[in-house]
């Protein structure tokens, strides 16, 4: 591992105004016990944590803010299963910058334990301290690039796992970390593989809230271009799209629907001057799995899958559940995984079922009928009938359950191969390198239910 000497550093180091610096980081466990404390400018007493401690304690989680200052000192963090990130600064700071750094980290230790929760980071702890020192040099993020830091910290327990695909002389042969000569932090040198492959997938999630009329009240739909390069040497990559303002700005006619995407946001990668000149996407991509970019869509969107259920009260003894569900697509595409929770009573019982495809289920922790369908065809109707008991004796309370229960919506999950909703197309992609190596992209498409909600009757 690579150490620095903040003492050193101190006589050149930016101007107490600068905006992204960081006193100190944090990791808490759900009782605010520090797990990992790093301190980079010793400005602050380590106690100063116990405020937070005291935050989290007298606070409930539902009205926790994600940033609050005491006695001068200014608290962010993030919650990540049963831990807390938390930077603290004394200075008026880049609290967009901070979030994205706290993010980064959470991110890099997945990429070195898989599930970051408070064991893991007992565990280790001695590792976790080494990224840190080299994710940030005297308050200023610096390097946050997994498969970077993986070059620089490996220990006997986490080392990389070699690429089968890669040749033997690269996996024998020293690193070269950075690029310096082009700033590339991302990507090092000398990678070379056997057969050089890149993959993209473009991966929508819906959110959708209906009426019981089947009627859209909101929707919103948020997109992620995920990419896999397995690529030899430097390449520089680029990529078109179906983008609305591309064809705008240029006078040119697109052959096919357009789309006017929103809220962009681009891995460190991508050069961004270029996209902002030609709305091209060009850029030098890491080695392996990356987020190439992210996007939302604010449009009016039909539910892709309908939900309607009618309940039926029999007296006091019995309900009946009537349940449609229809999907709203082109009989081309399938859903996959279909999973819809439909609310009941608490006090619901005696549970019977009659679906037309798939099978329903009772979840009495949920309070729910979970009906499933592996695949579902487009274009199709399906029909699902739910009994059940209900207490002959009830409180004033459980005599509004079923009431209660209809308020709730109904939740749908699925997953839709080769399908997206908004329309975005990978026009072309195109990988230039000096070598002159053949390249094959590979483009899919998805489409997954988010926050999918219909209302009941």
């Amino acid at each position: 591992s690579i150490t620095r000497d903040n003492s050193k550093r101190n006589k050149n180091s930016p101007k107490e105004g600068s905006e992204s610096m960081a006193s100190a980081i944090f990791i808490l466990d759900m009782k605010g016990k520090p797990l990992i404390q790093k301190s980079y400018r010793n400005d602050i007493h380590p106690g100063i944590i116990d405020n937070f401690a005291q935050y989290a304690i007298d606070e409930d989680e539902a009205n926790m803010k994600p940033i609050f200052e005491h006695n001068g000192v200014m608290f962010a963090y993030i919650k990540h299963a049963n831990v807390y990130f938390v930077v603290v600064t004394k200075i008026n700071s880049n609290i967009s910058m901070l979030f994205e750094f706290l993010t980064r980290t959470i991110q890099v230790l997945t990429g070195y334990f898989d599930k970051v929760e408070e064991e893991s980071v007992r565990d280790n702890f001695c590792m976790i301290y080494e990224l840190l020192d080299e994710m940030m040099d005297w308050g200023y993020p610096q390097f946050t690039e997994t498969n970077i830091l993986k070059e620089y910290i490996t220990q006997q327990s986490y080392k990389l796992r070699a690429t089968d695909d890669l040749d033997d002389a690269t996996k024998a042969a020293p690193t070269n970390i950075i690029t310096g000569q082009s700033g590339i932090t991302w990507r090092k040198t000398g990678i070379k593989y056997r057969k050089n492959e890149v993959y993209l997938d473009v991966v929508e999630k819906i959110n959708l809230l209906v009426n019981a009329n089947g009627e859209t009240i909101n929707s919103e739909i948020h997109g992620t271009l995920k990419m896999k390069c397995h690529l030899s040497g430097m390449p520089e990559l680029k990529l078109g799209l179906n983008d609305k303002l591309l064809f705008d700005t240029s006078g040119r006619r697109s052959k096919g629907r357009t789309v006017d995407l929103e809220d962009i946001k681009f891995h460190q990668c991508v050069k961004i001057n270029r996209f902002e000149s030609d709305r091209n996407i060009t850029f030098i991509p890491p080695d392996g799995e990356f987020d190439l970019m992210t996007y939302r869509l604010n449009t009016k969107v039909k539910p892709i899958i309908n939900v309607e259920a009618q309940v039926q009260q029999f007296g006091q003894s019995r309900l009946e559940y009537m349940v449609k569900c229809k999907s709203n697509f082109k009989a081309a595409s399938t859903a996959s995984d279909v999973k819809i929770h439909i609310p009941v009573p608490p006090d619901a019982d005696s549970p019977h079922f009659k679906a037309s495809t798939g099978t329903a289920t009772y979840k009495p922790e949920g309070d729910c009928i979970l009906w499933t369908m592996k695949v579902l065809p487009g274009g199709k109707e399906c029909m699902m009938r739910a009994t059940f008991g209900l207490p002959t004796i009830r409180s004033a309370e459980q005599e509004k359950a079923p009431s209660q229960s209809g308020k709730k919506p109904i939740k749908v999950e699925f997953e839709i191969p080769y399908f997206v909703v908004s329309g975005l197309h990978v026009r072309y992609c195109k990988v230039m390198e000096k070598g002159g190596y053949n390249a094959c992209p590979w483009v899919r498409y998805i489409t997954r239910a988010g926050d999918y909600q219909v209302r009941m009757n």
